[in-house]
């Protein structure tokens, strides 16, 4: 699988966090999920559960789906 699709994700979050002010800190103190995930998850280095999506949507106040529309596809 490329990690296309897990940058473009990470990418969406680190913006949706940054558009609202907050530090990776304060992302990850609202999703109860660690801080050095959170950078992780932005730099598209971690494959996160559709469970920690749904968190970190919460967290940052928006659904899923405004987070995943037109995900580039992995190749074949």
């Amino acid at each position: 699988m490329t990690t296309q699709p897990l940058k473009v994700l990470g990418q969406r979050i680190r913006e949706r966090r940054e558009s609202l002010g907050w530090t990776q800190e304060d992302l990850a103190a609202r999703a109860e999920i660690d801080r050095s995930y959170i950078g992780g998850v932005e730099r598209g280095e971690r494959n996160l559960t559709f469970i920690v999506l749904c968190r970190l949507s919460r967290a940052l106040k928006c659904d899923v789906a405004a987070l995943t529309p037109d995900l580039p596809g992995a190749s074949k």
